[in-house]
């Protein structure tokens, strides 16, 4: 065994930087100062400007606690004022103060004439505020735009409507009925359903601006009811968004300005730096064999961070891509995109390695139940020479310098074939008898060779993709590529030998029991699947490599220039960011979705085949005019189409007091208009939804309307003083919205503010037509005050009773009948056959899932977290909402959908499999065809559970009989038809890949069972009684 642990520490390794082939022990070690905060521009946020912040002591006095308190508390503030946030809620408070010069300027508020709404410029500078990157704010700028063409469409038409029947046709009555439904309710209803559609926070902001004009325009304003043409509204509302946007693009510019693109490269650079840290972790993991390794905190602290920045990379390149657009670097924005998708990709090969070592450690942990001492000796023999080697490294993170001794033998083998070391007096055959030997034996041969191709991975990984800010030099050696080629390269050729090697001994194919053959093969399935993980992630490493070159050169020569083709409406860029709902513009194509997948609960399927095209139009020529009329009408059944109509609906009774003559004086005494636009901001989806937004929506206006009148009582509708106690207001809502991520609670509260405090001014000093409304000059801010919150009130409660009586939408039922749906689908994806062998005896793979429906799955679970965040919201009689038993299950159902698109990605590498590959899935296929068949059943049954909320019976199917069939077929395979097949190691690579992701989805249905169980219960006699 000394030999094997001499041949397991040293490894012969690239060093990437050099190109340089040497022979090191690679340990691994922590090395200090690399960490991905060294490289970021924005290091230093959160890192204490003032020097540590001391501790108090119990020997100090109370003078001195106090003082220590107060300077602790002072640190703290200066701290949060110079971080990135803190500078966000200062620029919001300076915009508002900008935008509520509006108000208070007398010169400003002429230009926008002597109707009422001017506080609607400091309003814009708080739903667009300037706390946000420039990519971002060109969005809301172009957002803001549209809003405004759509809402002076809906007004001019409404008013040649309401001309043409009122003076033309002299039918005025049934003009105003056509501008209530079609107009207001219609317009309205389209608006909540672009807003639920497309689901962005600024698309949100830009329903609520549109709405506001609609509103005004058409309930407030008179021109409408009167059959006369007006245009000032419009043209006040156009000039108010011009000064807010104005406003607060400036403040964005010219304070700390904020770049998308730099968000970007920190957040790749954080995501690289993980990746390396992350692989370095789970390789070691995995050649100890030790689980604890990946449960440290360590570990977890760099699996947060990648997470993090992996989640927010596609808000970044979207918010990048604006800004790309405009600076005419469009060519840089698309390769950054694949830069993107690249990182992307690496994750998922991370997760096939933590998936592998995930299994290997479950084996592990079975075989030393029955057999303690055989685990014992697997561990100390990988890790007790890997513990001898953690001294202090040299020069390098993780490696041991090599003695002399061993330079000298490293110049012999220079001359030889790639790894000659593995000699034949190492193979002797070593006694098996358990998983954790036949372990021992892979990481003995194949342990040096993933560890010299994890140190280069990891050194590469550690130096991308970006040098330090502000500058963010592309960091890419001339040596990288070639370095990582020759790597790779060498740990193929030492895998493949290390394999034959492996197989040689004679002992592990010996006849054995169906378990144990099982448990071998899953082990060997583990350490295939990490192996050629492993390797992908290499290859994948060179794309980015490539990319990241590409990049380089578009930057430094720019060889086509800056360009501007996304103004063109006939180009792609243009279509990208109009109609911007995928994350780059390779993928704009898959998403754009038809009226048939656009529902809540559709996902598409691949396309069918002809025979069932065929069949299907043949048996739509037999149906009647019902069955017709019915499939025409299915778009009027799918739950966006209802949300949007039940809101138009809702929206046209609540306006319809301002058409009518008697009504109207009361609609405009109590601001009916602030009402409907609360009702507009109220409704959503489902009724938890709506229940958190009325709240927040409510309480908002009453802060609001409680601090307006404070205000205005203090400082007696002085304009300095206003001015004072609106900036105040600015940083302290400015800190809920960007700080506390609460944007609605704190714009509803600087709304309120607005409505009161500056129409209050704006009465005082006689800038509005018609004031001698709720004071006059001499304004009675608590009844004004009142009328808000009235308003607000009467629209929530509109608001809440509309989504419940109207198509009511339950979160928890939505949410229930979502997953069950889900499941069912995943369960016939299974089935699908993706590996079909055709006469000639190869096999033509075929995906599980194309790329739309990928993109369709990923969507509808977002869907689903959404439903499970508004089913919290929900009152319901048999208690409160189980959210930490559906937050595992949608985890779980995560989880498999990875699995499902790893194995995806698998099956696609190659359309063709080789004539071993197919000899091996012809002799497994009944075996498959078994597995297959019980995993699918599974998903039937977890759906319908959950559909009928019913119990589980106490004793599920389990597919471990099914899979340890399909791993002792392919053992017997490999002992007996490999050679005559001509099958290689290369050929298994599928298989060894169904077996790991079959056992996780088996992992995962167990957890999502068990979940169900506390859900449910578990069936019995009592809870089948005949009645």
């Amino acid at each position: 065994m000394a030999s094997h642990r001499h041949q397991l520490r040293q490894a012969t390794l690239i060093l990437p930087k050099t190109g340089q082939r040497v022979k090191r022990t690679i340990t691994f070690k922590d090395s200090p100062g690399f960490d991905a905060l060294d490289r970021q521009h924005s290091s230093s946020e959160g890192s204490p400007l003032l020097g540590p912040i001391r501790a108090p002591r119990k020997d100090w006095t109370p003078r001195q606690l106090l003082q220590a308190t107060v300077t602790q508390r002072l640190r703290r503030g200066w701290q949060f004022m110079n971080s990135r946030t803190g500078r966000g809620v200062f620029k919001c408070s300076v915009a508002y103060l900008l935008g509520s010069l509006a108000t208070f300027v007398p010169f400003i508020a002429t230009l926008l004439g002597q109707q009422d709404g001017k506080h609607m410029v400091a309003t814009i500078t708080v739903y667009f505020h300037p706390a946000r990157s420039l990519g971002s704010m060109f969005e809301a700028i172009m957002l803001a735009l549209i809003a405004f063409f759509y809402a002076s469409f809906i007004g001019f038409t409404s008013m040649g409507v309401s001309i043409l029947f009122g003076r033309t046709l002299d039918l005025i009555a049934l003009g105003h009925a056509i501008v209530l439904v079609v107009f207001c309710g219609g317009g309205l209803g389209f608006v909540g359903w672009i807003k639920q559609r497309l689901g962005n926070p600024l698309v949100n902001i830009a329903c609520s601006l549109t709405s506001l004009a609609i509103i005004t325009v058409l309930t407030k304003e008179g021109a409408v009811q009167a059959a006369s043409f007006s245009d000032d509204k419009i043209v006040q509302v156009l000039k108010m968004i011009i000064m807010g946007v104005i406003a607060t693009t400036a403040v964005s510019l010219l304070i700390s300005p904020i770049s998308a693109r730099t968000d970007l490269r920190d957040n790749m650079i954080s995501v690289t730096d993980s990746f390396a840290e992350i692989l370095t972790l789970i390789t070691r993991a995995f050649l100890s064999g030790l689980e604890d390794e990946i449960k440290t905190k360590q570990y977890q602290k760099w699996t947060d961070q990648y997470k993090k920045a992996l989640a927010s990379l596609d808000k970044s390149l979207r918010e990048a891509k604006f800004e790309h657009y405009v600076f005419g670097t469009e060519r840089e924005y698309n390769l950054e995109a694949r830069l993107v998708e690249c990182m992307q990709r690496l994750a998922q090969n991370i997760g096939g390695l933590r998936g592998a070592a995930s299994t290997q450690f479950l084996l592990l942990a079975q075989s030393s139940t029955g057999a303690a001492g055989q685990h014992f000796s697997l561990t100390s023999a990988s890790t007790s020479d890997t513990d001898q080697a953690m001294t202090p490294p040299s020069d390098q993170h993780g490696i041991v310098t090599a003695t002399g001794r061993e330079e000298e033998a490293l110049r012999r083998e220079t001359n030889t074939p790639h790894f000659q070391g593995f000699s034949e007096d190492v193979t002797e055959d070593q006694s098996i008898s358990s998983p954790a030997d036949i372990f021992k034996e892979f990481i003995f041969h194949l342990g040096p060779s993933m560890k010299s191709l994890a140190f280069t991975l990891r050194e590469i990984l550690g130096e991308l993709p970006f040098g330090p800010g502000p500058e963010y030099q592309i960091a890419i050696d001339a040596h990288f590529k070639p370095s990582l080629e020759e790597a790779i390269e060498l740990y193929t050729a030492a895998r493949e030998t290390a394999l034959s090697l492996v197989y040689r001994n004679k002992e592990i194919n010996k006849h054995r029991s169906f378990e144990v053959e099982a448990d071998f093969e899953e082990i060997a399935a583990s350490c295939g699947v990490f192996s050629y993980s492993l390797q992908d992630f290499g290859k994948e490493t060179g794309k980015f490599l490539d990319i990241l070159m590409e990049l380089k050169d578009e930057i430094d020569f720019r060889p086509g220039g800056r360009t501007w083709a996304w103004l063109k409406p006939w180009s792609k860029s243009w279509k990208s960011i109009v109609f911007n709902q995928g994350k780059d513009v390779e993928r704009d194509a898959h998403n754009n979705r038809t009226p048939e997948t656009a529902t809540e609960f559709e996902i598409r399927s691949p396309p069918q085949r002809k025979s069932s095209l065929t069949g299907q139009a043949v048996q739509s020529r037999n149906w009647s005019y019902k069955q017709r009329l019915w499939r025409a009408l299915s778009i009027f059944r799918r739950d966006d189409t209802k949300f949007a109509i039940k809101v138009g609906v809702g929206a046209a009774l609540y306006a319809m007091p301002s058409f009518i003559s008697s009504a109207r004086p009361v609609y405009q005494h109590f601001r009916g208009e602030w009402g409907l636009l609360s009702y507009m901001l109220v409704c959503s989806m489902t009724i938890g939804a709506s229940n958190t937004t009325g709240y927040s929506r409510f309480l908002g206006t009453c802060l609001g309307a409680v601090c307006a009148v404070i205000a205005w009582t203090i400082s007696q509708g002085n304009v300095f003083a206003l001015a004072a106690f609106g900036w105040l207001m600015a940083l302290w809502t400015a800190y809920i919205i960007v700080a506390q991520g609460k944007g609605p609670m704190g714009r509803f509260i600087m709304l309120t503010y607005n409505l009161s405090a500056l129409y209050a001014y704006s009465l005082s000093v006689k800038d509005l037509e018609d004031d001698d409304d709720e004071g006059g000059i001499s304004p009675i801010i608590s009844e004004i005050a009142f009328h808000r919150v009235v308003a607000v009130m009467t629209g929530c409660l509109w608001g809440l009773i509309v989504t419940r009586l109207i198509w009511p939408i339950s979160a928890r039922e939505k949410l229930k009948n979502g997953l069950a749906m889900l499941w069912l689908r995943m369960g016939l994806i299974w089935k699908r056959p993706s590996m079909e062998i055709k006469k000639n005896g190869l096999p033509t793979r075929r995906s599980y899932m194309d790329l739309r429906e990928e993109f369709e799955f990923q969507r509808f679970m977002a869907n689903l977290e959404n439903f499970r965040s508004a089913a919290s919201s929900e009152m319901d009689l048999r208690g409160p909402f189980p959210k930490s038993t559906y937050e595992q299950i949608l985890k779980s159902t995560n989880s498999m959908l990875d699995a499902f698109h790893a194995m995806n990605v698998m099956i696609m590498k190659e359309p063709t499999a080789s004539s071993g590959e197919a000899a091996i899935l012809r002799y497994t296929v009944d075996e498959r065809a078994q597995l297959s068949a019980r995993l699918s059943h599974l998903f039937q049954v977890m759906a319908s559970s959950m559909k009928l909320e019913y119990p589980l019976t106490g004793a599920l199917p389990s597919i471990t009989h099914a899979r340890d069939k399909l791993l002792a077929k392919v053992f017997q395979f490999r002992r007996e038809e490999k050679d005559v097949s001509g099958a290689t190691d290369k050929d298994f690579a599928l298989l060894y890949a169904y077996a790991i992701v079959t056992g996780h989805l088996g992992k995962q249905i167990e957890d999502i069972g068990n979940e169900l169980e506390r859900l449910f219960g578990v069936l019995d006699e009592d809870a089948l009684k005949l009645q």
